[in-house]
């Protein structure tokens, strides 16, 4: 059973709602503050616990779909606002051009995975440290859609950086665990874990894309300090998959790029 707030009183004509109180210690604070790496993977695969959970109790028509509609809409969101309104520069014929031969692979990778529950944002800003085990907060934005997509929240967050080998390594015990729940992962880690970064290379774009309409459109910069990390894990995995070598030439364009370690080359 998920530890979400309960709610005690409500009323939606007011737009009020009275919940449970789950402390003040998120997820974030605790990492941030945390040294010892044996006790981050242990918080880690605590999480990994709880999503499971979640994903186990999945059932299609509970919540919206995540579609090729939303999916799209979501990517968007990069050559609009990041590209064009952050930048200004909006994609040229050239750049258009490797969008085009990206965007259609991103998005069939996406679908074709198996369908959950997915929260959205299970990132670790929106988990509490409890006595009992992590509290769930912010899930009003929940779908129906890809079974790697609240594993990528966790491990590839916007705000925090975990070591390349630990997520990894928290990717394959997620998989092992899910594999053993009955969850319907593929059968071949590989196979998941290249899920599991293609679907980050969605999210990691959709983001850049918000992050930059909270500055623009909001008045919201806080976020943009954290863009640099977005297009540093863009380019990593662009560099990592031969089929996405069209997005690595479009980051290029745009930003330029560092000497990045890839590892892991598919």
């Amino acid at each position: 059973m998920l530890n979400v707030p309960a709610i005690y009183a409500h009323d939606a004509e007011q737009g009020f709602m009275e919940l449970e109180d789950l402390g003040r210690c998120t997820y974030m604070a605790a990492l941030e503050q945390e040294r010892d790496e044996q006790t981050v993977r242990l918080l880690l695969l605590d999480a990994v616990d709880n999503l499971i959970t979640m994903q186990l109790a999945s059932r299609p028509g509970c919540l919206p779909e995540y579609d090729q509609a939303l999916l799209s809409r979501e990517l968007a969101l990069f050559p609009e606002w990041f590209a064009g309104k952050h930048l200004k520069k909006p994609f040229n014929f050239a750049q258009r051009k490797l969008w085009g031969q990206v965007e259609p692979l991103i998005l069939a990778r996406a679908l074709g995975q198996s369908r959950v529950f997915v929260h959205r944002d299970f990132i670790v800003r929106n988990l509490m440290l409890t006595p009992d085990r992590p509290g769930v907060l912010d899930f009003q934005d929940a779908v129906y859609g890809p079974i790697s997509y609240d594993l990528v929240s966790l491990l590839r967050d916007a705000f925090i950086e975990f070591d390349e080998e630990l997520v990894l390594d928290i990717v394959v015990r997620y998989w092992e665990k899910a594999k053993k729940a009955g969850l319907p992962v593929p059968a071949n880690i590989d196979d998941f874990y290249h899920d599991f970064e293609w679907m980050g290379v969605q999210r990691h774009l959709k983001v850049a894309g918000i992050f930059c309409r909270l500055s623009l459109r909001d008045g919201k910069d806080k976020y943009l300090s954290e863009v640099p990390r977005f297009l540093t894990y863009l380019k990593k995995t662009s560099r990592r998959y031969h089929e996405l070598a069209p997005l690595y030439q479009l980051l290029f364009d745009l930003v330029g790029d560092d000497t990045l370690e890839t590892g892991f080359t598919f």
